[in-house]
């Protein structure tokens, strides 16, 4: 049960404020209504500062929907296999949550509209199947389906993500040692330098410069940055810069092809999960687009629900939007004229899945030289920059 805030007006028009205590918000405001009070606004204490809960990875929801479901099958209540998973998993977010929905269901709620009281916790696609599940009697099945469908989308997510974090680590390191050069080497090398008398190259001028604002004015140098990514992300909140973000995302070299193919993976394999569970394919598409975060993605997939509540087939909207590979449209209209759409959209799940795990494996090994040169590069300028200006006056001796 949760406390709720109120303020409300009675018959009279008399302001009234105070606490409810209610399974969730439709409820408190029910309770208020029963009592003949106005609500004017309302909100559950402490909602501000814990936001619904911290959002559970998709490796902790596997492990949940694993275990839940074989506890199911051995014949144990939902009750008591609420208890026994809040007790053994490790996650606290998710403990808490367990222990609200086993509370809420001791009071005779379904399992789905407790899921629903953490909406960050359980995501759509796990309130909707618990829902099917329990309203087909094969929840423990529905479970299976959910624990296959995590562990594929951590699988997906955590190859996507070492491919991109591979690259900014390496940025990271050769900053590093840009930066350990300039503001520990240079400096032996500027008292040398002065020493010589002589005027400086250009290069060399330019290294023993960075090297002393580096040394003493640094601060400004970390404003510049952090100005910078604050105002990326702000870009990135308004209208034009998510639209930029999201066409750069899916058109930038290497990277933009990943991310078609991980998008086509997340629809074809969450579309098949959906769909097997009874859930209606406008439903399921609604879904979809919800989990995908590239904007522009997201929208052709509300485009293509919006096509197909007025009767267009889903394969035409996949074809006309110009993103997916052509795979994707013609295996779902396959599996429209066949009536077996379920079963190809695993197939083609299946299918990019492979495409990704490839893709991933290509992109690291295209980074991989193309890093090493970055690095000779910046180094190897570096170092010539600094001992050009020794190697001019040696030639001048030996000339002389």
């Amino acid at each position: 049960m949760a406390q709720y805030n109120y303020k409300a007006m009675d018959k009279n028009g008399k302001a009234k404020k105070g606490s409810i205590e209610a399974i969730n918000l439709d409820k408190a405001k029910e309770k208020l209504k029963s009592e003949g009070l106005i609500v004017q606004d309302i909100k559950e204490q402490g909602a501000g500062k814990k936001g619904g809960g911290k959002k559970v990875k998709d490796k902790d929801l596997a492990v949940f929907c694993k275990q839940f479901s074989a506890v199911l099958n051995a014949g144990v209540t939902i009750i008591s296999a609420l208890e026994m998973m809040s007790e053994q998993l490790e996650n606290k977010t998710l403990k808490r949550a367990l222990q609200e929905a086993q509370s809420y269901v001791q009071k005779g709620g379904t399992l789905a509209d407790a899921f629903k009281l953490n909406p960050k916790v359980f995501p759509p696609i796990m309130i909707n199947m618990t829902a099917a599940g329990e309203m087909s009697g094969n929840l423990e099945i529905c479970f299976d389906r959910l624990t296959t469908h995590f562990e594929t989308a951590n699988a997906l997510h955590s190859k996507v993500k070492g491919a991109v974090t591979y690259p900014i680590v390496i940025l990271i390191v050769v900053v590093a040692v840009v930066a350990v050069l300039l503001v520990g080497v240079i400096p032996q090398f500027s008292q040398m330098f002065d020493d010589l008398g002589s005027e400086l190259p250009a290069a060399t001028q330019m290294l023993v410069n960075l090297s002393n604002f580096l040394q003493h004015k640094w601060y400004i140098l970390v404003i510049i940055v952090a100005a910078i990514v604050f105002g990326l992300k702000a870009f990135g909140k308004t209208e034009p810069g998510s639209l930029m973000y999201a066409k750069i995302g899916i058109k930038f070299p290497l990277f933009g092809n990943l991310t078609i193919k991980s998008a086509a993976a997340t629809f074809s394999r969450t579309m098949a999960t959906l769909m097997a569970s009874g859930i209606s394919l406008i439903d399921a598409v609604e879904q979809v687009a919800k989990m995908i975060n590239n904007r522009i993605i997201r929208e052709a997939l509300l485009d293509a629900k919006t096509q197909i509540a007025k009767g267009v087939p889903l394969s035409k909207p996949l074809r006309d939007c110009g993103i997916f590979p052509p795979m994707l449209p013609q295996m779902t209209k396959i599996g429209e004229e066949t009536g077996n759409i379920e079963d190809m959209m695993d197939k083609v799940a299946d299918y990019y899945e492979m495409e990704v795990n490839d893709a991933t494996d290509a992109l690291t090994a295209a980074m991989e030289p193309l890093i090493i040169v970055i690095m000779g590069v910046v180094v190897g300028g570096i170092v010539m920059a600094i001992y050009s200006p020794m190697l001019s006056m040696y030639d001048a001796v030996d000339s002389y």
